[in-house]
């Protein structure tokens, strides 16, 4: 069976898009074939600046011929119907045949499809892939209407057997396919050709190109840590920006250079994000004193000095960036020591946020108040926690992070130490926005915890008040990677923070700051309690917005100890408890994120709805403690049985209940037990419940679930040997207070009823 090899040879290919583009050359080509009855043994896909490469092995040398049978229409059809399934099927009348149905006989076409050589197919197929690529942007050029990345040159489209190859014809726009490709730009600009794929990467490799991406990234990594070895150094890893320089070249040749004497003194960050985002550079440390020294670059040629020349240019271009730097980080520094960091932020006053929650500077004083409420609950200083939220985000306004937005609370972090500030506010200035992935490092300081908490729960409270909820797939706001960070800073901290209180306090501070901005009316009413005395309630009316309606909205402020908000008993008044509601909604909006969350532990969603029906669903880890010890408890085996011994007992109970019309909850007595299975049940029963009570006051939740899978035995033999529905009415009743007390016991550890099966 023969092999294929497709080139297709252009300008440059920008690096990002080429391991997605040789993905998608590959998909289209295969997929293409395969449809047409062409399969294949493998295929393999390869980029480099220049081309795109796919390679394809043992391939059919043509598409098998088919048969298929077409039913049409009944043979007592009208004439238009049968002359319409004729021309579709392509077949004579005289050439049908009948298949007996219940429904009655039809007529069937037997439709014989020749196959065809490999090379007409590919042709179609390879031509089609090319019209249709799918690239982020592409570009016409000449007169021609095909679009491409970059101007496309040449297309090598050669079949290649034992016995010789040849060339699968076709033209795009004027572009003929062949079986001739070139090297290097500089070192090998020659065309040549080739016959198959291993003469093609022979002869490429000759030709001073690697076609291989992964082979040259191992090479620049090989070469880079080698020669910082020999000096004593080592390179700064960068996955990343690995990928993106072996697309840049086809011949890679790492050079060292060094950085001038005046730049050494600036953090480390700040050369980094400068070589890496302005040159393409990979920066060289030095492990004992964690300074960088060096730099890597890597050029796309060999040269007679040696890259002497391009090094000498590039460290020329290099100081002027590096200049750059220097210049903003002196002039920073110098406002922070002549103004303090504090008054770095005060620009801020002047940017907006958003324009229904304020300008920055609105946002950094919410986030300060949160802090200092937040501080106590994570053992952190309220005083260090509120200052270090007034300065964490005054770098945002410094020249450094203008020019390099990526340094953001990095650079906070050393304008707060110039400034003589603790190491706790200084890393609460760097740490507050983690997490902002699933892999990034959860901060475990007080401090920064404080201050990243208040940095989120701000930003999520703000956008549920004003209705910017995610949408679908559309979270431009990144609520979810927020609701996440919260989840993985309260867990990994075991953090205990009620959540539906914070949310409901944040929430009406937002509102009440938008309704002093609008000059809404303000007013405190007189209205009797419940116990007829005298107590004040605010009222407040404020802009609200949810979906198409629009208009004031009218809230109660209840005592920051009372969230349980009843309806006025004022009936002529329509009242929106909106923070009550907007809490509730965001705290619901957590939970999901949460199940999210335990799954990548293995977690299932039921079992975490099974806990948040308890007491405490607000405390993110209470519920993810009671959570993983339901986990652990169904994974075993009396855990399984007790489960089902359980779910058996509340559908008995409920079918008695409903019959019956009374709830049996009021305690069986041991004296009508009948049986010493039912006796011992009883006893198991006393077991488990004086273990679980105490476990569950002090939290012990695996010790209470396992004190409640202890009872599965008990349980089982009660089910076997004992008739719930006994004949006495008084030991049916009798039995099933004592299915109640089952019921009770396992709902006092969590809602066994929402778990599945």
């Amino acid at each position: 069976m023969p092999d294929l090899l497709i080139e297709l040879f252009s300008e440059e290919i920008p690096a990002r898009m080429q391991k997605r583009a040789s993905e998608d050359l590959k998909k289209l080509v295969t997929d293409g074939l395969v449809e047409a009855g062409l399969t294949y043994a493998s295929a393999g896909a390869f980029a480099t600046p220049r081309r795109l490469t796919l390679s394809v092995e043992d391939l059919l040398a043509q598409s098998p011929t088919t048969v298929e049978e077409r039913k049409g229409p009944r043979i007592d059809a009208p004439e238009k119907a049968l002359a319409g399934f004729l021309r579709g099927a392509g077949v004579a009348k005289e050439d049908l045949g009948t298949v007996e149905e219940k429904k009655g006989t039809f007529y069937v076409a037997k439709i014989t499809k020749e196959g065809r050589p490999a090379a007409p197919i590919i042709a179609e197929v390879l031509e089609n892939a090319i019209r249709n690529f799918p690239w982020p942007k592409s570009m016409r050029w000449g007169t021609g209407s095909l679009k491409w990345v970059r101007p496309l040159h040449s297309i090598i489209c050669v079949l290649s057997a034992e016995d010789g190859s040849e060339v699968v014809e076709f033209d795009i726009d004027g572009i003929v396919s062949g079986r001739t490709t070139r090297g290097h730009r500089f070192m090998a600009p020659d065309a040549f050709s080739v016959n198959n794929f291993d003469d093609y990467s022979r002869k490429l490799k000759s030709a001073y190109v690697m076609l291989d991406a992964s082979e040259r990234a191992d090479h620049i990594w090989h070469d880079a840590t080698n020669q910082a070895f020999a000096q004593g150094l080592e390179v700064v890893e960068d996955k990343g920006l690995l990928v993106e320089v072996a697309g840049l070249v086809e011949w890679p040749v790492v050079l060292m250079g060094n950085i001038g004497d005046d730049f050494l003194g600036l953090p480390p960050e700040v050369l980094q994000t400068s070589m890496k985002e302005h040159q393409k550079f990979f920066s060289v440390r030095n492990p004992k004193t964690a300074r960088i020294e060096k730099f890597v670059t890597v050029a796309n040629r060999e040269t007679a000095d040696q890259g002497a020349t391009i090094l000498a240019g590039n460290e020329k271009v290099l100081s002027a960036r590096l200049a750059d730097a220097k210049f903003f980080w002196d002039n920073d520094i110098r406002t922070v020591e002549r103004e303090g960091f504090e008054a770095m932020a005060a620009p801020l006053a002047n940017v907006t946020f958003h324009n229904k929650l304020g300008s920055q500077s609105d946002r950094i004083a919410r986030i300060a108040a949160l802090a200092r409420e937040i501080a106590p609950i994570v053992g952190a200083d309220a005083d260090e926690a509120e200052l270090a939220a007034k300065v964490a985000k005054a770098d945002l306004s410094s020249e450094m992070v203008y020019e390099f937005p990526e340094l953001q609370g990095i650079m906070g972090r050393y304008y707060a130490k110039k400034a003589g500030l603790s190491d706790a506010v200084a890393d609460a200035c760097r740490d507050h926005y983690s997490p902002l992935g699933p892999s990034d490092d959860v901060p475990t300081d007080p401090v920064s915890v404080a201050v990243a908490l208040a940095d989120k729960l701000d930003t999520l409270t703000g956008f549920w008040a004003i209705e910017q909820k995610p949408t679908g797939s559309k979270d431009p706001f990144a609520l979810r990677r927020a609701a996440l960070g919260v989840i993985r800073l309260i867990v990994n901290n075991e953090a205990r923070v009620s959540l539906r209180a914070n949310f409901y306090r944040h929430i009406v501070s937002i509102y009440d700051r938008l309704a002093a901005e609008h000059s809404v009316l303000k007013m405190d009413l007189e209205q009797y309690a419940e116990d007829g005395s005298l107590k004040k309630i605010r009222w407040v009316q404020t802009p609200y917005e949810s979906g198409n309606e629009a208009g004031l909205l009218l809230y109660w402020r209840m005592p920051e100890n009372d969230l349980g908000l009843e309806n006025s008993d004022e009936s002529d008044r329509r009242i929106a408890l909106a923070p009550t509601k907007t809490s509730a909604d965001l705290l619901s909006f957590f939970h999901d994120r949460l199940k999210v969350f335990l799954k990548d532990e293995g977690i299932r969603h039921d079992v975490i709805d099974a806990c948040l029906a308890m007491d405490g669903a607000d405390d993110i880890t209470l519920l993810v403690k009671r959570a993983r010890a339901l986990s652990e408890t169904l994974a075993t085996e009396d855990g399984q049985n007790l489960i089902q011994g359980f779910k058996r007992a509340n559908n008995i109970l409920s079918q008695a209940e409903a019959k019956d019309g009374v709830e049996y909850s009021y305690g069986p007595d041991i004296k009508f037990a009948e049986s010493d299975v039912e006796k011992a049940l009883f006893a198991a029963l006393d077991t488990a419940e004086a273990a679980i009570k105490p476990a569950m006051a002090s939290e012990d939740f695996a010790s209470a679930m396992s004190a409640m899978a202890a009872m599965r035995a008990s349980v089982d033999a009660f089910f076997e040997a004992v008739q719930v529905n006994a004949d006495n009415e008084v030991v049916r009743r009798n039995r099933l207070n004592l299915l109640g007390r089952i019921r009770d016991i396992c709902l006092s550890v969590a809602d066994l009823t929402k778990l599945d099966g």
